[in-house]
């Protein structure tokens, strides 16, 4: 299994839910933070509990829907003079349940495509270059398994085309030490699942961070968070690993 310690990684939406968590595992395992949210004061208020860890943490601030926020935000990390090691693509937006999905308006594939699928695509577009550079590099971005459903057409929409961002990019890596893959959370009670989701958000775990430990060469993937639940990290590693690559 991959040792991360000393590495950095930036996590969007980390400032709450699955992002949260996930920041606490990788730091329980060494691995430097940048964090991400809405809110410069909700990023900090993470940072500071996160440093209680013995890591480095920087926090940064953007309103994902604007593409040329995103842009400032990744020279700001550029600014911090580290190379990104890592990048958890976990922010998302799911912007409503239209019951009269025939009326969807057009607003809710603007907005969830600018959230879920060009700020994500930005930002490996920002990393990938140094992370072949360097010869090294891991990005889990997230995905949903959400199927059959207009009545949330604009979110599943935007998912869909981050997958198939992420299985075109992966393409351009595999067998390399740069990877890129997807993760499906499932359906947690988180701000956006709500509270009458089945699972807790800690049943995504170790399913959400399994991405950033394969060391097989392998990109393209999806790994669904809830066939992991219950695992030690090393066994998840093992079984992520055993899945085949689309390519």
């Amino acid at each position: 299994m991959l040792d991360i310690k000393g590495k950095w990684a930036l996590i969007t939406g980390a400032s709450r839910g699955l992002g949260y968590l996930a920041a606490v595992e990788l730091a329980k395992l060494g691995c430097n933070l940048i964090v991400q949210s809405r809110s410069i004061e909700a990023s900090e208020a993470a940072a500071e509990k996160l440093r209680a860890y013995g890591v480095g943490v920087k926090a940064v601030s953007c309103e994902l829907s604007d593409p040329e926020a995103v842009k400032k935000m990744l020279a700001q990390t550029d600014s911090f003079g580290v190379d990104v090691d890592i990048v958890l693509n976990n922010a998302g937006m799911q912007i409503a349940y239209r019951t009269e999905y025939f009326s969807t308006p057009v607003s809710d594939y603007e907005v969830s495509f600018a959230v879920n699928t060009i700020a994500p695509a930005l930002i490996c577009y920002h990393f990938m270059p140094k992370m072949i550079e360097n010869g090294f590099g891991r990005i889990v971005n997230t995905t949903s398994g959400i199927a059959l459903e207009p009545e949330q057409a604009g979110y599943s929409a935007s998912k869909a085309a981050l997958d198939k961002i992420t299985v075109d990019l992966g393409h351009t890596v595999n067998g390399t030490d740069v990877c890129i893959n997807l993760v499906d959370p499932g359906w947690c009670r988180t701000d956006l699942g709500g509270q009458n989701a089945p699972n807790s958000p800690e049943s995504a775990l170790p399913g959400i961070i399994v991405g950033v430990f394969i060391e097989d060469s392998k990109s393209g993937r999806i790994f669904r968070a809830q066939e992991f639940k219950g695992m030690s990290l090393e066994k998840a590693t093992e079984h992520a690993q055993s899945f085949d690559s689309p390519y």
